[in-house]
Order: C-alpha cells, then structure tokens, then sequence
C-alpha cells in the first residue's frame, strides 16, 4: 500500500516523501519528465515558465549544500520565487516549535517546503500539517528516507545502463545510518534491478536487512564487487555515529574503500556512483573519484533536471492519478 499522505483523494501526486509503496510508472515517469528538463541547462536563458508564480521554501534544518543548492536551483528554473530559510538565525533557534514556524510561514502565502531535518519522519509531519494547498518535498530526514537523491542517482544509472532487468548493482559503506541506500534499494528492487547488494561491516549494517530489504549482503569487498555493473559508494556518517563502530578510518579503507585494484574486479564497464560529500582515502580513492568510471558530477547535474521533474509534477498536479496507487 502507496503512503496515502503523498497522494490526493484522486491518486494524484501531492507531497514526495518517500519512495515506500510508490508505482513503477511514477518513478518511470519522473525519469522521463527529467530527461525533457535536460536541455534546458544547454539554453541562453535557462528557464522554463511552468511555476512561475510560484513560491519554493528550502527548510534546512541540517546543513547541506549540494542538495539545497540543487532545489534552489531547480525552483529558480522552473521560474518559481525561492525563499530560503536560515534555520540557524530563525525563530526556531530561539525556542518557537516547528507547527509555529511552519504557520508564519504559510501566511505568507507559499506553495512548497522543501525540509530537510535530521530527525525521521520530520517531512511526513509538516506534511501532515500543512494547508492543503501546500506540497512537502522531503530533501532528506534522519536515517529513514533522501527520495530524490534515489530518483537521481536513477536517473543517472538509466542514462548511462538503460534496462534495470538485467543491472547488478553494489551499495557500499554505511548502511547502517545512511538514508540514502534505504531509498536506493526501494528504487532500485521497484524498478526491476536484477540484483541489488549491500556490501558494509557487520557494524554498519542493520539487524533487518536481509529479511526486509530485499538484497543480497556481503561483508568481503571483493566479492561484493564481482562482476557488478554499478557501484555506489556511501558517505561515512560519522555525525550520526554514537559507539565504536569503526577502529579506524584508515582500517576502514583498507578493507572497504574503492580503488583501481578492487574496481577490476566489477564488470568491465562498470559505473561508479557517490551521493556526497567524498572522504577522499576513506571511502574512495582519487583516481577512482576523477577516473573514467565515475559519474559522480553527472550525479550533480542530473539531480537539477529530476527535482525539476518532481517540483512540476506535484505543484502542476499529473492529468491522471497513478493506477499503481492504492490508498
């Protein structure tokens, strides 16, 4: 069952909160609302009108700036009016709630939070409180859900492999606390990855994850690494770390990070992916980072078109509700 606080009554696109539950034909239909935003980049005047008159707020509560600068982006060339709040100088840094800060903002008559929060299930609750002429993207919450990074890193996994039937593809590092890879592997096991691997220390994955994620785990690198078409490499999170969960960073690239010798071992076309920030000489070497396997940047680029993508389809509504949706 769709998580019916991301649709309306009508089955039609309202917030993008998670990728739990959503229908193939609307992540497929993202990728290919993306893939008509790319030119625009390439244009003198690289706008396009379609929410103009349209008011985007970027509610950090953690820092970010590739994810925020991307959003910002996208609104501005969506033609939409972009505020963005500086949590750190805001009203909530002097003790007001979050419901206080989302209604004083609401009054100034916007459209769309785009939250990002370090406790999950922070965008699921101002959505379900806002006016029901606002929409709610979520730009990452806690350990639980980053859906538009999936949808981009899918975005950019499509472009470069096509068909996801017959991709085999490598979530390395910290699984354990990264949202990201949870949002990954619901993307990718929805859009018919062949085989999806999480390949991490026992210490940084979780209790659950062969019995409801859906993938196949490793805890030897190079196995994990065997003949796989795409790899994508996962940030520490050491700010979300509370125990001894690793003896060191330099034991940690030893046995996990991703060099010229152990990227040999995946199929020869192979395609290397990171969400960022890079610890470079932790989870990656360089000549991996910058080499010609790499679409880290391409990542960055795409991430512009498929928030596009996402921003048009929930404040434009879809014609059609999505027949996968049940609520």
């Amino acid at each position: 069952m769709s998580d019916s606080l991301q649709f309306d009554r009508a089955g039609r696109l309202r917030h993008f909160l998670t990728l739990e539950g959503l229908p193939r034909d609307l992540l497929v239909r993202i990728m290919d609302t993306a893939e008509s935003f790319t030119s625009v980049t390439e244009q003198q005047v690289k706008k396009v009108p379609l929410l103009r008159g349209k008011t985007v707020v970027n509610l950090f509560f953690e820092n970010s700036t590739r994810t925020r600068t991307t959003f910002e982006l996208a609104a501005k060339r969506l033609s939409a009016d972009v505020l963005n709040v500086n949590i750190a100088t805001s009203a909530t840094s002097k003790g007001e709630s979050l419901l206080d800060t989302i209604r004083n903002i609401e009054a100034m008559h916007v459209d769309m939070f785009v939250v990002r929060h370090a406790e999950s299930g922070a965008a699921h609750f101002i959505a379900a409180h806002v006016q029901p002429h606002i929409s709610v993207l979520n730009a990452g919450d806690g350990r639980h859900s980053h859906p538009t990074q999936a949808m981009l890193d899918m975005f950019t996994i499509r472009r470069h492999k096509g068909d996801f039937s017959r991709l085999k593809v490598a979530i390395v590092g910290d699984v354990l606390h990264s949202r990201v890879a949870r949002s990954e592997i619901l993307a990718l096991n929805t859009l018919g990855a062949r085989e999806v691997r999480v390949v991490a220390p026992r210490t940084l994955l979780p209790a659950s994850v062969t019995g409801s994620l859906g993938v196949r785990v490793y805890h030897d690198f190079d196995q994990g690494l065997a003949g796989v078409d795409v790899i994508i490499m996962l940030r520490l999170q050491r700010e979300r770390m509370t125990g001894a969960f690793l003896p060191s960073e330099h034991e940690y690239f030893e046995r996990f990070g991703l060099t010229e010798a152990r990227l040999a071992k995946a199929a020869p076309d192979v395609i290397v992916m990171h969400p960022g920030p890079i610890n470079r000489g932790v989870e990656i070497d360089s000549r991996v980072a910058d080499g010609p396997h790499s679409v880290i940047l391409q990542q960055v680029s795409n991430g512009i078109a498929v928030r596009m993508a996402i921003m048009s389809l929930v404040l434009r509504g879809s014609d059609d509700a999505f027949p996968g949706v049940v609520l």
